[in-house]
């Protein structure tokens, strides 16, 4: 087992967590789970972090849960995987309660806790190339991750149900025109995409793209006139700060020229 299966690291206003098991095509086993644990509440009340990164190292994003490990533990698997989900659901907790954005980019596979990753994030990106299949009932097995939670959220109940209870293996371009993700790279692009839309969203003005995702968040669980309240009060806020006026100051006179 490697001595460390993701590598983390802040710079520039953006924390990077990068799982780094590719020759074992970054499983989800037990290391992995504690160490993501970590690496997300280490981004927590940063104030030089502005957006967050979630990627892997190698040709796939994650395979998804560590049969193998499972299969090893079978003595005492219904605690072992009861102790993994503990951490992973806490390393998902913290990152989805971030006030930044939370962006994951996507190369190659995804699978089983891998493509929960990816629907758990603020925006998702891929490669061309990549492939989405949640596959857990095909391994006699049931969602974590939060896969049962933001899968109908994306797509909706019927959709979810068909994803989880026939296991299609979805191209990149499927899943985004299916809303699970939101945006496809070409492959030699990716990287150079990726790293654009990370800069774009740690420089924008006032935390406004901070307080647009709480507003998003809210929505799920607000009456339209707790929202519209919400939203009248985040904009009154951000348009009297000094960032906002002189990004107003500068938009208008950069129209003049």
């Amino acid at each position: 087992m490697p001595e460390q299966v993701i590598a983390f690291s802040v710079a520039d206003g953006i924390a990077r967590i990068v799982i780094d098991d590719a020759a074992r095509h970054n499983v989800v086993g037990a290391q992995f789970t504690q160490e993501f644990a970590r690496a997300a509440i280490a981004c927590e009340g940063r104030e030089d972090v502005r957006v967050v990164l979630l990627t892997a190292a190698g040709k796939e994003f994650s395979v998804g849960g560590d049969l193998n490990e499972f299969l090893a533990v079978r003595d005492h698997l219904r605690a072992h995987i009861r102790e993994m989900a503990t951490y992973f659901h806490l390393g998902i907790t913290v990152l989805n309660r971030l006030p930044v954005p939370v962006v994951c980019a996507v190369n190659g596979l995804a699978a089983g806790g891998g493509m929960s990753l990816a629907m758990m994030a603020d925006m998702t990106i891929a490669t061309r190339s990549a492939k989405f299949t949640l596959a857990y009932t095909r391994s006699g097995l049931t969602p974590d991750g939060g896969g049962s939670w933001f899968l109908p959220r994306l797509v909706g109940a019927q959709r979810a149900f068909d994803i989880m209870a026939t296991n299609p293996t979805l191209s990149a371009e499927e899943a985004c025109q299916l809303g699970l993700i939101a945006r496809v790279a070409d492959d030699d692009k990716f990287q150079a995409e990726t790293e654009k839309l990370l800069r774009q969203l740690a420089d924008a003005p006032s935390g406004s793209v901070q307080r647009a995702k709480r507003l998003l968040r809210a929505a799920l669980s607000d009456t339209l006139e707790q929202h519209l309240e919400l939203e009248s009060q985040n904009i009154a806020e951000i348009a009297a700060t000094p960032t906002t006026i002189a990004t107003l100051e500068a938009f208008f006179a950069a129209r003049k020229k």
